[in-house]
């Protein structure tokens, strides 16, 4: 059984810094992340865009089409594979800031991703697969049935499956902290989480993004 359930969407920038704060935590601990998916697309669509957000409905657009094809990993290599691609996905799109054609033409960009990755370019075949949009809104809706629907990601479940399993909406953190930092920060949120009664924490100030 996992430690952690992890619940992404590739186009977030926020929630790939998370994701290196769950990787450090992970190694140093030895503990076990389910990489799981939830859409941007999926939930800003069942709410509607706000007129004239093009460049959002574009990167939520994108972000279904790679999950497509996380989700094609996984049916072919299970979860480290989906851990490789959003480590493949991530390090392109928000470190190394390569983006050109994921909105004209994705197929090419993701197949190019995976190569330079050493990844299977035919997973990219799967962007506009149906079959994997269908495990994607489940766990879409998995994620929010556990914290409930105004929420965004990451959506971290701890200790999943437990007495005490315990969901919530990020940690939101603008740069990951590494070694004894990174397992400060784990045990807090993890206390927070399966406790029980503590339902948010919350402030809208935020620093700049750091990918290093």
């Amino acid at each position: 059984m996992a430690d952690l359930d992890f619940f992404f969407d590739p186009g977030c920038p926020w929630a790939w810094v998370t994701s290196r704060w769950v990787t450090e935590v992970s190694a140093l601990r030895k503990y076990e992340v389910s990489w799981k998916f939830i859409s941007l697309s999926m939930i800003n669509t069942d709410k509607g865009y706000k007129p004239g957000d093009d460049y959002h409905k574009m990167i939520h657009t994108f972000g279904l089409q790679a999950l497509r094809v996380a989700s094609a990993a996984r049916a072919d290599a299970g979860n480290d594979a989906v851990a490789k691609f959003y480590t493949a996905i991530g390090t392109t799109v928000h470190v190394e800031k390569i983006r050109e054609g994921i909105d004209t033409d994705p197929h090419k960009f993701l197949s190019d991703m995976l190569r330079r990755h050493s990844l299977p370019t035919v997973w990219a075949d799967s962007l506009n697969d149906e079959t994997h949009t269908a495990v994607i809104r489940y766990e879409t809706d998995l994620a929010l049935s556990r914290t409930g629907k105004d929420v965004g990601t990451p959506i971290l479940t701890f200790k999943p499956g437990q007495p005490n399993e315990g969901s919530f909406f990020g940690p939101v953190i603008s740069k990951s902290p590494r070694g004894d930092e990174a397992l400060k920060l784990w045990d807090a949120v993890e206390t927070i989480a399966t406790t029980s009664g503590v339902a948010e924490l919350k402030r809208s100030l935020r620093s700049p993004l750091d990918f290093s």
